[in-house]
């Protein structure tokens, strides 16, 4: 009878692994994939020598090696959730977007506003002159530049900057009472059908907004936005494109999922202009107010130790765009993920890879007003000046970024569920796929060259 017991744990165990493996040969993740297997081979040995070698205590000790995986997986599903980790963050309202990255890469020297940007804020003249010596984002010189790929990448951003004065637009002056939870069903149902990941719904807070505009004609401007409400939509990034991070596909696909969440928040809001409502659609270049905080109060994820917002079923690897509003609609719970705070508390992938070194390894500790982690935003902008690209290194190792399969929505369920589940799910990314792994290499369609010699 032990012998039977044996043979099925140690069989059911080895398939599970040899499955795994095989997931991970889909996703052309092959070291990972033979780490698999290794382990497999490992696991199996003791259940087939103790099937042969018979001594004193070899049949306890089969006892042992087949309870003790039950016990164990047992002991994984038992919810057991993070604590310390107090209620949502709420920043400090008065966020300036010319302080952003974004804002200041735009200041050319020599002009007026360059000159009056930093005489208010002298201490970042230093750093900024240092990322303009290097050759810029998308330009010849970088050390990732491909012509086609940086072409396209452009064709995606100029794209996007043809929606923006769509962003924004009268609306017809008929207006009807519309039922708020019907409406709010059906623009979720229809922002998935055009494309969305996720469609998530919040009450707008005077911390969601910039107070002072940073992007073209909106430099200098006070922000004036009387929207109620928000509808927060994210896109997937393509695991295959950004795995080569920060290689040119990074900026690629980075730039066409601005364009495809942009275009996705247009019609939401042009949907929104023809039933008689005001609507804007803050989209790439375009923000009034900060994606990430309204997208984590919208229920739709978390805020990460990489200043980016952490989904639950794709972690960063999503681009946002957001619609504000009057028009009346249900809202959802806003998030507040301990599990996901404990993650990233504990796995610290993210900063071991960052290039830049502009991730913390350091616990959340209080900013403006609130627990959280910061990054160096200047170290990270001045390597995408480097490179060309804007890198994704952070956003592709990410353990909650492997691709949607089977395999990893069970992972994502169990971190969920419990914190001995996170700490193992934690160490075995690390021993599988390493703690340090390296990019993949371009996809062979992406020519290195198109220029004739």
């Amino acid at each position: 009878m032990v012998d039977i017991f044996s043979a099925f744990t140690g069989s059911l165990i080895f398939l599970l692994l040899v499955w795994v493996s095989l997931t991970s040969i889909a996703e052309r993740e092959l070291k990972a994939a033979g780490r698999f297997i290794v382990l497999a081979i490992l696991i199996l040995s003791p259940y087939v020598l103790l099937h042969f070698l018979k001594f004193p205590g070899a049949v306890l000790l089969q006892w042992g090696f087949i309870g003790l995986p039950y016990l164990f997986g047992l002991s994984l599903l038992i919810p057991f959730k993070p604590i310390g980790y107090g209620s949502r963050a709420i920043p400090n309202p008065g966020q300036d977007e010319r302080d952003t990255m974004f804002s200041r890469k735009d200041l050319i020297p020599g002009t007026e506003t360059y000159d009056a940007y930093y005489q208010r804020k002298p201490e970042h003249k230093k750093a900024d002159n240092g990322f303009r010596a290097n050759p810029g984002l998308l330009q010849p010189g970088s050390v990732y530049f491909n012509r086609a790929a940086f072409a396209a990448a452009n064709a995606s951003f100029q794209t996007v900057e043809q929606l923006h004065p769509m962003a924004s637009s009268v609306m017809p002056a008929r207006r009807e009472q519309d039922n708020k939870i019907m409406i709010t069903g059906f623009i979720r149902n229809w922002g998935g059908k055009l494309g969305a990941l996720e469609v998530g719904f919040t009450r707008l807070k005077d911390y969601h907004f910039y107070t002072v505009g940073g992007r073209r004609e909106r430099y200098g401007k006070m922000t004036k936005n009387d929207h109620q409400y928000a509808i927060v939509c994210t896109v997937e990034m393509d695991h295959t494109m950004m795995a080569s991070a920060p290689a040119a596909p990074t900026v690629m696909e980075s730039a066409q999922q601005y364009l495809s969440s942009g275009i996705i928040a247009i019609q939401i809001a042009e949907l929104i202009r023809n039933l008689g409502y005001s609507a804007r659609a803050h989209i790439d270049a375009n923000y009034e107010l900060i994606c990430p905080i309204v997208a984590r109060d919208a229920g739709l994820g978390d805020i990460g130790r990489m200043g980016l917002l952490m989904t639950t079923r794709h972690g960063p690897r999503v681009r946002i765009a957001v619609v504000t509003t009057d028009l009346p609609m249900e809202i959802d719970k806003p998030s507040h993920e301990p599990y996901i705070l404990d993650f990233c508390t504990r796995c610290k992938k993210c900063a071991e890879v960052c290039p830049a070194q502009a991730i913390s390894f350091d616990n959340r500790a209080p900013v403006e007003g609130v627990m959280r982690w910061k990054i160096n935003a200047e170290a990270c902008y001045t390597y995408w000046t480097k490179t060309g690209t804007d890198c994704g290194r952070c956003v592709i190792v990410c353990p909650f970024s492997h691709p949607d399969t089977l395999l990893h929505l069970l992972v994502r369920k169990g971190v969920r569920n419990s914190v001995l589940f996170s700490k193992l799910a934690i160490h075995l990314d690390h021993l599988i796929y390493g703690k340090k792994p390296e990019p993949k290499k371009v996809p062979a369609w992406i020519p290195t060259r198109i220029r004739e010699k």
